[in-house]
């Protein structure tokens, strides 16, 4: 007879424990064991238990390859979840013991759970055909809970889910923050009326800001030709802005009228070819069906912008047209035209910048495409893959942030449908144009920052900070695959692998070609950029793009949601009195705010971007590799705090310490 000693661990965290009881079968190379329970009358699974049951066989069953665990409710008590830490078996009377990880909850319905090893591993690493097994066994079941749907054509997949409870508790959470306050601005849901004046504004804005420094710069300087610029580069949306060698043939603009704002002596031609013309071109926009607020029409423009990078090392715009047809009827505005009409035709940007902002910025390259890469991973990847395990901590909780987003924000009666011109049926249509022009080298830092010609600008800071950060994150994915692929063979014939990147390029570009996206891996580098894009986009891209909405938008004529009014078709019609009208109404501001509020809120207890609190990070060289790029990024913490000294307006978005690990809100 041979026996075992099991060991179930309960985690050490709050409410991990349960009143249900546990049974376990041994699974070895010759045979399996029969089920044991836990003998509930002796022993209990409370928070940061040991538990031991004694299994006995009539013959050795070799080398114990799976645990198979099942919960099973105790009558007279409420069934609950169990949080298992793993398990240990001991053979006979030795020390030695294997340890079966386990780090996550266990449910009654789940059944039979089979834990094997923790050593991660490719599939041809493994040697015994139960764990080859096993792996697709895995796999089939994940596929058959987490499927695909169409959210909207032309749009990335999303999980085949209307509500959180079929996530179960192993992809839920829950956020506390540390609460915004809201009380002085849901008093305003019922007045539907627009602003009486700007002191009005100044009045919501002053009980609102509180002691957010950079919202009260926002606040003093939103009008100034340098700050729209600066926002272009730095703001929540540093995507957009790129420079040209050519005027676009759609821009009524001549080298005469721009004279004045260039450098004596210089023209258009010279300063485009000296690298010094930016643009920013909303055509995506263009079209897109408006909303109706509070009963009445709404509008969009879908600007075009032209930008000069001064000898001062200033970025202002000096020509902006409203509309992407040229006519007598869609003049270009320039900076010495009246400056009620100058200032209105930025806040016109400014607008459609929004709508960029929230819906591909934000929404499609952060949360629906972090979902395709956490689908893709959790129906094609085992969980002792190692890029399982490198890459879940970064896109765990994007599946319930993305649900509760579809069915609040996203749906009717929400933000979108209630206070922001696209409405409902202007976030397919953003959202589709926004795919079709997705490039894969957008979604790579050092590729799209050259493509745009904004990594060499001195006051480019989202630049700066993104390389940094990319650059760490390329370290560590780079070491990390050299600890499992040792060579570019290895990862061409890892079959999981192939299949997880061609089920992201089915669901995510939805198979187009043109936009660059991989279809397969042939070497370690490709797969090394693509993981590192992976991580970035899932935490500090969206760091960027989602923690720096309120203090950029809660002065709201600097980035207003809406415009009530259509867009001008001459020059000198426009008071500073019109503005207001033209704006968003007070409910329809005080709502975009809330929700901006909320969204901003870092969470109590998040894990910083480069934290790993997975098992598998503990020990040998996964936790050496961990413990180097948390080195860098402390590094880069200390880089950027030193020239934020030095400015006025710090950036901060992409310190590392401010990044959270995964798109958790």
């Amino acid at each position: 007879m041979e026996v075992y000693q099991v060991t179930l661990r309960t985690s050490q965290e709050k409410r991990a424990g349960t009143y249900c009881t546990a049974r376990v079968t041994l699974v070895g190379t010759d045979g399996e064991s029969l089920p044991t329970s836990l003998d509930y009358t002796q022993q209990h699974l409370t928070a940061g238990s040991a538990c031991v049951i004694t299994v006995k066989t009539q013959k050795p069953l070799g080398t114990i390859a799976l645990v198979r665990l099942r919960l099973e409710n105790r009558p007279g008590f409420p069934e609950m979840d169990w949080y298992c830490q793993g398990v240990e078996v001991k053979t006979g009377g030795g020390e030695d013991h294997d340890y079966f990880p386990c780090d996550k909850w266990l449910q009654t319905a789940d059944g039979d759970v089979e834990l094997r090893n923790g050593k991660m591993c490719l599939l041809s690493s493994e040697t015994l055909q139960i764990l080859k097994d096993h792996r697709l066994k895995e796999l089939q079941s994940k596929q058959q809970h987490i499927r695909w749907r169409i959210y909207a054509e032309g749009v990335p997949h999303c999980a085949d889910m209307a509500s959180l409870k079929p996530l179960g508790p192993n992809l839920s959470y829950s956020r506390q923050s540390t609460g915004a306050d809201l009380q002085y601005l849901r008093g305003f849901a019922e007045t539907a009326s627009s602003w009486s004046s700007f002191g009005e504004l100044e009045t919501l804005f002053a009980f609102n800001a509180g002691d957010n420094a950079i919202a009260k710069y926002v606040q003093a300087h939103w009008s100034e030709d340098s700050f729209f610029g600066y926002q272009c580069l730095n703001g929540c949306n540093p995507l957009m802005v790129r420079q040209i060698r050519h005027v676009p043939p759609n821009m009524a603009v001549s080298s005469s009228m721009l004279r004045p704002f260039l450098p004596e002596g210089s023209s258009l031609e010279q300063e485009m070819e000296q690298g010094t013309i930016f643009l920013l071109d909303y055509e995506v926009v263009d079209g897109v069906p408006p909303n109706t607020i509070n009963g009445v029409q709404q509008y969009l423009a879908a600007p075009l912008c032209l930008l000069h990078y001064d000898q001062q090392g200033v970025l202002k715009p000096i020509a902006i047209q409203l509309q992407q047809t040229p006519g007598p009827q869609n003049p270009v505005f320039v900076p010495s035209d009246p400056e009620p009409d100058w200032l209105l035709a930025k806040i016109w940007v400014r607008c459609a910048d929004f709508q960029c902002h929230q819906l591909i910025s934000h929404f499609l390259i952060t949360h629906l495409l972090g979902e395709v890469y956490c689908i893709a991973t959790l129906r094609q990847l085992p969980e002792i893959h190692p890029l399982y395990q490198v890459l879940m901590p970064h896109m765990r909780t994007t599946l319930q942030i993305n649900i509760q987003a579809r069915v609040s924000l996203l749906s009717q009666g929400g933000v979108f449908d209630k206070s922001i011109a696209c409405g409902l049926e202007g976030i397919p249509v953003l959202l589709r144009r926004g795919t079709e022009r997705l490039t894969y080298r957008t979604l790579c830092v050092p590729d799209n920052l050259s493509d745009r010609g904004v990594q060499e600008l001195p006051i480019s800071y989202y630049a700066q900070d993104a390389l940094r950060v990319w650059g760490a994150l390329h370290s560590f994915v780079e070491s990390w695959l050299d600890l499992f692929y040792p060579s570019d063979l290895a990862v061409q014939q890892d079959a999981e692998l192939q299949n997880w990147i061609q089920e992201i390029f089915t669901h995510g570009p939805l198979g187009q070609e043109q936009s660059g996206f991989p279809q397969a891996f042939q070497t370690k580098m490709e797969l090394c950029k693509f993981v590192t894009m992976v991580i970035f986009s899932c935490s500090a891209l969206h760091a960027a793009v989602n923690f720096s909405q309120l203090d950029f938008n809660l002065w709201m004529p600097n980035c207003p949601a809406t415009m009530s009014r259509p867009p001008p078709q001459s020059k000198g019609t426009a008071t500073m009195e019109d503005l207001l009208s033209i704006l968003p109404a007070v409910n329809a501001t005080c709502s975009v705010l809330i929700t901006l509020s909320l969204l901003s809120q870092p969470a109590v207890a998040y894990v910083p971007l480069g934290h790993y609190r997975e098992q598998q990070f503990n020990s040998g060289a996964p936790q050496r590799l961990v413990e180097t790029l948390q080195k860098e990024l402390r590094a880069i913490v200390g880089e950027i705090a030193e020239r934020n000294r030095e400015l006025q307006l710090p950036y901060i978005y992409l310190s590392p310490d401010r990044i959270e690990n995964s798109v958790a809100i």
